[in-house]
């Protein structure tokens, strides 16, 4: 198995009716991984809390304030919820 990085759900946005965007982020929000994803397959599949990522999957955060609310929200996601949660 290849090594995995463990990024939390830091942000979902709805841009129409049928498609959500989720951005899960490494705790210290320094990366993260942006998804596109249909409202059909995530009625099916709800997002976790948490995922476990390759790291070359993942992409840098680009400046210091979206860092910092990436890792305030991961922060909150990791005291709140178990990674296998449904959010």
């Amino acid at each position: 198995m290849s090594e995995t990085v463990r990024c939390w759900l830091v942000e979902r946005d709805y841009y129409d009716e049928d498609l959500v965007t989720l951005v899960y982020a490494t705790p210290d929000g320094s990366r993260h991984l942006t998804q596109q994803l249909s409202t059909a397959l995530l009625s099916k599949k709800p997002p976790t809390a948490a995922k476990d990522v390759e790291p070359d999957r993942l992409e840098p955060v680009a400046d210091e304030e979206t860092r910092t609310r990436y890792a305030t929200e991961a922060e909150r996601m990791v005291d709140r919820h178990d990674p296998d949660d449904r959010v």
